[in-house]
């Protein structure tokens, strides 16, 4: 399945005192580049809250290679490496400047939970949008 792209503009507020990108910001921009992923494959989060359907995020690996700045725009790419019975991983890289330097790659596992925390078996329709299937998990 095609990665998708999000744009994010760097304020004042995202940065350190340095003008760079306060690290933690990233798992941010990630949490949204995923809600657009779903969502644009038909999965409306907030729908999924409602059936008693939620994701949390079981495991993160964040590889910092270069930093952010002030009034940069950058771009999430966001993609899903494999999905396992309860889960999946998504593969996020963000890229900035002109020639599209990968500053940040990520790994973030996230786990299919019902209301009570508990993993649930993901429904066939959430592993078809994904396009993926490892049945691993």
């Amino acid at each position: 399945m095609k990665e998708d792209l999000l744009k994010i503009k760097i304020y004042y507020e995202d940065t350190d005192c340095g003008g760079v990108v306060y690290y933690a910001n990233y798992l941010r921009y990630f949490e949204r580049a995923r809600t657009e992923y779903l969502e644009s494959r038909g999965l409306i989060l907030k729908e999924l809250m409602e059936e008693g359907i939620a994701f949390v995020v079981s495991e993160a690996s964040l590889k910092y290679l270069a930093p952010g700045h002030y009034g940069d725009v950058l771009t999430v790419s966001t993609d899903v490496e494999k999905t396992g019975p309860a889960s999946i991983v998504f593969r996020h890289r963000v890229t900035g400047g002109d020639e599209g330097k990968i500053l940040v790659a990520a790994s973030v596992k996230m786990a299919c939970v019902g209301v009570d925390m508990r993993p649930l078996k993901l429904r066939k329709d959430i592993l078809d949008a994904c396009g993926k299937r490892n049945d691993q998990d």
